[in-house]
């Protein structure tokens, strides 16, 4: 497929709104990716931001979500679709009742349970809360990307340390919470109402009408 350029964060959130998924990187299906339809001069620029520092703006807009939702990588999905991809992704199960039937990893549950109680949590902040240090837990990127995977947490923002001039410096630490924090509990559970299996459905009826040269498998790995 042929995206159109993007030279703003503004343009990318149009994009995602458009089209109701975004990866940020090119995956199975070429040309359907940030990477591929950005300027390669927008990467990494000392004189001007790029996609890579325009993903923290974006995620705090709170016009889209933002996290590893596709193959355990990230990109973006609109506010429209997000409540489908949740039903679908979450299997009809808010967090709790997937507790409460035994299908949660320990390790989820401490993670989850601590952005439940503070909101948000910067990823070193995180860590400390549940004791991913030296001789204690392990696995954390493990841990928050399958919870990212299941939608049951996201990224808010990335914030940067500065040096003594204020100047932003170094790579962005990721602000972690959960879609209902940001975007409110009602938004986001809106598609309980159906079926998981329904919402997959409509689902990969977006997918066909925006990437109709992908074959039916690519984009059922891509829900998956």
């Amino acid at each position: 497929m042929t995206l159109p350029p993007l030279y703003s964060p503004e343009a990318l959130i149009d994009l995602v709104q458009q089209l109701g998924f975004l990866p940020f990187f090119a995956n199975d299906i070429q040309g359907f990716s940030i990477e591929e339809c950005c300027p390669p001069q927008l990467w990494f620029a000392d004189d001007a931001d790029g996609p890579w520092e325009w993903k923290g703006p974006v995620a705090r807009m709170g016009r889209c979500v933002y996290g590893k939702f596709f193959g355990g990588k990230a990109g973006f999905v609109s506010l429209d679709c997000f409540p489908d991809f949740a039903n679908h992704r979450r299997s009809g199960y808010d967090f709790d009742s997937r507790c409460e039937e035994g299908l949660v990893f320990w390790k989820d549950q401490q993670l989850w349970e601590t952005l439940q109680q503070e909101g948000s949590l910067l990823s070193h902040s995180l860590k400390e809360a549940c004791n991913y240090r030296k001789g204690g837990n392990t696995g954390f990127e493990t841990v928050i990307t399958r919870l990212q995977m299941q939608t049951y947490v996201c990224i808010a923002d990335f914030e940067y340390r500065r040096d003594r001039f204020g100047k932003p410096y170094g790579w962005g630490i990721a602000r972690y919470s959960t879609p209902e924090a940001l975007f409110g509990y009602e938004r986001v559970t809106a598609a309980y109402c159906r079926e998981p299996e329904e919402s997959r459905q409509r689902l990969l009826a977006q997918l066909r009408a925006i990437l109709p040269e992908a074959s039916e498998a690519q984009l059922l790995k891509f829900l998956k």
